[in-house]
C-alpha cells in the first residue's frame, strides 16, 4: 500500500539531497568522550548544523506521527530501529535546513548503518571525526556525572563501552582505509581537544 509512495519518495529525496550538495561529517566517540561539547564548539566556530540521530528519533516519537509510534514500539520491544528510518529522518532534516554543512552525531553506529546511509543518500562523509578515549577515562567521566550505586554504574558503563567498540570499530576501520578518519585524543582537557578539532576543520573551511 504505502510502498509505492515510499519508493518514489526515496528517489525524490535522494536526488534532492544530491542536488543540494551538502557537506557531511560523521562524529563518532564512545559514551563520555565529550563529543557533545565539541559539536557545540564546531557549530559556533564553523557554522555547521548539528544533527543527532538520537534526538531526531526522540523528536519523531514525541510528534505522535505513525512513524513515531512505530519507532516507539520498536524501542519498547528492545528492537533496533531500522537504518532506513533513521536515515530518512536525517535526510529530511538536511533538506529542511537552510544550511549545507552538517555534523551527524552518533551515526553510523555500525557497518550496516554506514552502507545504508551511502546507498540511500548517495553521500559520503567529507571526513569522520573520531573522539578516541580509553575505557578508564570514560568510566571516570561517566561516574563523575552519575550519583548512584557505583557497581551498577561501572557494569553498565562497561557494557555500553563494549557494545560501542564492537559496533563502531568496523565503521572507523572502513573510513580509515579511505584516509577519512581524523582521530582526536579526547582524554585531554576540553580546550586542548578543541584545538585539535579546529585543526581538522580549518582546511575544509578554507577550501
Amino acid at each position: 500500500m504505502g510502498s509505492v509512495v515510499d519508493s518514489s519518495n526515496k528517489e525524490a529525496n535522494g536526488s534532492a539531497l544530491a542536488n543540494k550538495k551538502v557537506t557531511v561529517i560523521f562524529v563518532l566517540g564512545g559514551p563520555g568522550s565529550g563529543k557533545g561539547t565539541q559539536c557545540a564548539n564546531i557549530v559556533q566556530h564553523f557554522g555547521y548544523t548539528h544533527l543527532s540521530a538520537g534526538d531526531l528519533l526522540r523528536a519523531e516519537m514525541k510528534s505522535g506521527s505513525e512513524n513515531g509510534e512505530m519507532i516507539q514500539n520498536m524501542i519498547k520491544e528492545g528492537k533496533i530501529v531500522p537504518s532506513e528510518v533513521t536515515i530518512k529522518l536525517l535526510e529530511k532534516a538536511m533538506l529542511d535546513n537552510g544550511n549545507d554543512k552538517f555534523l551527524i552525531d552518533g551515526f553510523p553506529r555500525n557497518e550496516e548503518n554506514r552502507a545504508a546511509f551511502e546507498a540511500v543518500t548517495g553521500i559520503e562523509p567529507e571526513f569522520v571525526l573520531f573522539f578516541d578515549c580509553s575505557e578508564e577515562e570514560m568510566q571516570k567521566r561517566l561516574l563523575g556525572r552519575n550519583q548512584g550505586r557505583e557497581d551498577d554504574n561501572i557494569e553498565t558503563i562497561k557494557k555500553r563501552f563494549k557494545v560501542y567498540m564492537e559496533s563502531s570499530l568496523p565503521v572507523i576501520e572502513y573510513y580509515n582505509a579511505k584516509g577519512k578518519v581524523r582521530k582526536i585524543d579526547a582524554a585531554k582537557p576540553v580546550e586542548e581537544v578543541f584545538e585539535a578539532v579546529k585543526a581538522c576543520f580549518t582546511p575544509v573551511a578554507a577550501s
